[in-house]
């Protein structure tokens, strides 16, 4: 028998048969793909000057209004005007912030406060006038946070987007740090100079959006415009009525209420462990160095698909950790703790905001944001009063582990009613489709 040449039949269908390979996995962003944009590089220097330079200028106007006064009620009612126009009408402010471009409304909120700063900064100004100049100053803080809150997504890809958080929030506490430490400095020489230094940042602000910020047209067109107090009703819905937006907020507010505690109590509880003011300040110092450790690693190390799996742990861990304080453990001991609050606070927070901001329409993200940006001082505010009210008959290391306790409890049950990921998956669609909808109809 001949032999008969072979057929390739069968291998050319193995190779059509045979499955081309999987693509890779994409790379999860970096740091380094995040700083790649020349917006977010102009907004994070504007945003860590202007930090600086306002945390430098509460100490230096607490200084001024305790040697003006000689009274400490007066320098701590200086040092909390900036925390009243949230708490009086935050969501009313922040909803300007959707009617005009976000660029627009940062720039021109950077150069009143640059004016309005360097009035307060002449000398030999009455008290009174300076409390009416820092008041209109802290006026201008909610539409400007709301406005750079609702800018940043428009800006870095979505996949950078938590990373851009964490970036942001760590440089918040380390200006937070240097601003304090600076500013007390400085008004050793001269509170004034302090006061003018922090109106040249807030100019410097202003030039480098204006230089690196792309203009955009307003969120909220001029024929969808309502009254203020209209717009102001359907932000605080919007975060209520969905169920992400309200779990997000939930979760922030609860634990606010607890985390915050050892930073306000942090006099009391240096002295309850016969330490100074030393102590005090390495207490209040822990939590923000947390924050910023927290905020810088977590977003980086954990692949984006494995950080939902994660909130449940932190918010539960954060108010937990600081239970043994119920033991009244010494000062090393006390700065781990508070060091861990910070950390998981730091490292769920850019989580929770990645996604609060995926489930938001793009035309109520500045309202939203100054829902929870005032959410966050009356939680804070709030939970502060009530824990300090507890020290009049406890100690306050007792004050802390008793109060964190309940925090878990609470944690504990606000995360068992957290949404599942099939719930988070179909809003956050829901909304992409409504956003996609709505930017071409307005193209």
């Amino acid at each position: 028998m001949s032999d008969q040449p072979r057929s390739t039949t069968s291998d050319q269908e193995e190779s059509v048969a045979a499955p081309a390979p999987a693509p890779p996995p994409p790379r999860p962003a970096t740091y380094r793909d995040v700083f790649s944009s020349r917006e977010y590089r102009g907004l994070f220097m504007a945003s860590g000057l202007s930090w600086f330079g306002d945390y430098a200028a509460r100490a230096a106007i607490t200084a001024l209004v305790y040697a003006k006064t000689g009274s400490v009620p007066a320098s701590a009612a200086a040092f909390a005007l900036s925390y009243l126009p949230w708490l009086l009408g935050g969501p009313v402010l922040a909803a300007l912030a959707d009617r005009y471009p976000y660029r627009k409304v940062m720039i021109i909120c950077d150069l009143a406060r640059m004016g309005l700063v360097a009035v307060v900064a002449v000398p030999d100004m009455p008290v009174p006038v300076m409390f009416a100049l820092l008041m209109a100053t802290a006026m201008l803080n909610p539409p400007f946070e709301a406005a750079r809150s609702a800018l940043l997504p428009k800006m870095v890809a979505p996949d950078r987007y938590v990373l851009s958080v964490g970036a942001l929030g760590s440089l918040g506490q380390a200006a937070q740090i240097a601003g304090y430490v600076g500013g007390a400095a400085l008004s050793l020489a001269s509170p004034h100079l302090t006061l003018a230094f922090n109106a040249v940042t807030f100019g410097i602000s202003a030039l480098l959006l204006a230089v690196f910020v792309v203009p955009r047209p307003a969120a909220l067109a001029s024929e969808q415009r309502r009254t203020i107090l209209r717009e102001t009703g359907e932000g605080i819905s919007i975060v209520f009525s969905r169920p992400v937006t309200r779990a997000v907020a939930t979760i922030v507010f609860t634990a606010l209420t607890f985390v915050a505690v050892p930073e306000g109590l942090a006099a009391g509880w240096a002295a309850a462990l016969n330490r100074g003011e030393l102590a005090q300040g390495l207490i209040m110092a822990a939590a923000p160095a947390g924050l910023i450790a927290g905020g810088l690693l977590i977003p980086r190390l954990v692949p984006p698909a494995a950080r939902q799996k994660l909130i449940r742990p932190l918010v539960i861990i954060a108010p937990v950790v600081l239970v043994p304080a119920l033991l009244e453990p010494p000062l090393p001991v006390v700065l781990v703790m508070v060091f861990v609050v910070g950390f998981a606070f730091g490292a769920f927070t850019p989580i929770l905001n990645g996604m609060f901001v995926q489930v938001l329409p793009s035309s109520h993200r500045a309202r939203a944001f100054g829902v929870m940006n005032t959410g966050t001082q009356l939680s804070q505010g709030l939970g502060l009063l009530a824990a300090a009210g507890l020290t009049q008959y406890f100690r306050v290391p007792f004050v802390i582990g008793g109060w964190c306790a309940a925090g878990a409890v609470a944690m504990v049950v606000a995360s068992a009613v957290w949404p599942s990921a099939e719930v988070i998956d179909a809003e956050i669609a829901q909304t992409q489709a409504a956003n996609d909808a709505a930017a071409k109809l307005a193209g």
